[in-house]
């Protein structure tokens, strides 16, 4: 193993400019994370001086046999916490042959979202807490559960230290600084209220760049998952009963909300999510009838509600943003699985284009 170990360490930079380029897109679920490497005669840092590349969507679920080509775009680029040197980690989205995006590929209705002159002049930002639940590979049950069997109630687990109580630490911590060698803005991590649940924190980041970000971290945590032999769930509510599910919550401002008399804005634009609040649960994640009931810190799927400091309501608006009178908010509905292109781009065109009559 130690030869192995040595091998997939070895230090190219030593003997060729020649560079490893991890191509990343989303399968035909559009929750499976795809890759592909490919080498490249030197280093790159502009996703524009990437080649464009191409896979095989029969079998990604995205194309049929007759016609399996699609072409993946580079979109963003991230240090590669796995080879390490110049090589790169490359986030790309999907088109036909003849450059229409793809139906899974979100990445490009939210890029002329956030292209919109309205949206840029705002600067959107976003953070998004990403929950997630690690499992036992070979019986789908989570990392430190007895098999077939439960830990003691919810309580003692969230944020809570102990060989009873962390299930699965030493993947978190090796995924934040990961995440920050890469260049991802990850902002936090913590412990979940159902043991083996985690939460990272993804932001602020401004606009199309939050999916990017999202996407990647996503990524480099499925790989270090890999090697653990641990499986990483995004199933918005992976154990029946009393609890917790996992969520995604997105915390989001613009530049007029973080400016004096922001409140009012903020106002305004919940106004405006609660006119449109069947079209985002639509878009916020599969299964997330199950996660949001009204119990465990969620709203019911079916109502509105938004609150200050109110982990039961839809959005939440924190004390400090309601003492300052400006700030940002807190969107509780969106899913674990969610698609972040999706979320944030609706968030922004709901609060800053859509035009009530």
């Amino acid at each position: 193993m130690s030869l192995l170990t040595d091998l997939i360490n070895l230090d190219l930079s030593d003997v060729t400019e020649k560079i490893i380029a991890e191509y990343i897109w989303i399968g035909g679920s559009g929750m499976d994370i795809r890759s592909k490497g490919r080498t490249l005669s030197h280093e790159v840092t502009d996703p524009k001086d990437l080649p464009k590349w191409n896979y095989d969507g029969s079998s990604t679920g995205q194309a049929t046999g007759k016609d399996s080509e699609v072409i993946i775009h580079p979109q963003a680029i991230f240090r590669d916490p796995f080879r390490k040197g110049k090589n790169i980690l490359v986030i790309c989205d999907a088109y036909t042959p003849d450059g229409e995006p793809i139906p899974t590929n979100k990445r490009a209705n939210a890029a002329k979202i956030f292209s919109h002159p309205d949206v840029v002049a705002e600067e959107p930002w976003f953070g998004i807490e990403q929950e997630y639940t690690l499992l036992q590979k070979d019986v789908n049950w989570p990392l430190g559960w007895p098999i077939g069997g439960f830990p003691g109630p919810q309580g003692p687990y969230y944020c809570g230290t102990g060989a009873d109580k962390a299930y699965g630490r030493d993947i978190v911590d090796a995924h934040y600084k990961a995440c920050l060698y890469a260049g991802i803005n990850i902002s936090g991590i913590n412990g979940e209220v159902m043991p083996a649940q985690w939460e990272f924190q993804v932001g602020p980041t401004v606009g199309i760049s939050s999916g990017d970000q999202v996407w990647a971290a996503r990524y480099i945590l499925e790989r270090i998952s890999e090697k653990a032999g641990v499986v990483v769930s995004f199933d918005p509510k992976p154990i029946p009963g009393d609890w917790n599910g996992a969520g995604a919550h997105t915390n989001y401002s613009t530049k007029s909300m973080r400016e004096e008399g922001g409140i009012e804005v903020i106002n305004k634009a919940i106004n405006k999510l609660a006119l449109r609040h069947k079209e985002h649960i639509v878009a916020y994640g599969e299964g997330n009838e199950r996660r949001l009931t009204g119990q465990h810190e969620t709203a019911d799927i079916n109502t509105f509600s938004w609150g200050v400091a109110n982990r039961g309501s839809s959005i939440r608006i924190g004390r400090e943003t309601e003492r300052l009178g400006k700030g940002y908010f807190e969107d509780r509905r969106p899913s674990s699985n969610m698609d972040p292109y999706v979320v944030t781009s609706l968030i922004a065109e709901t609060t800053i284009l859509l035009k009530p009559e």
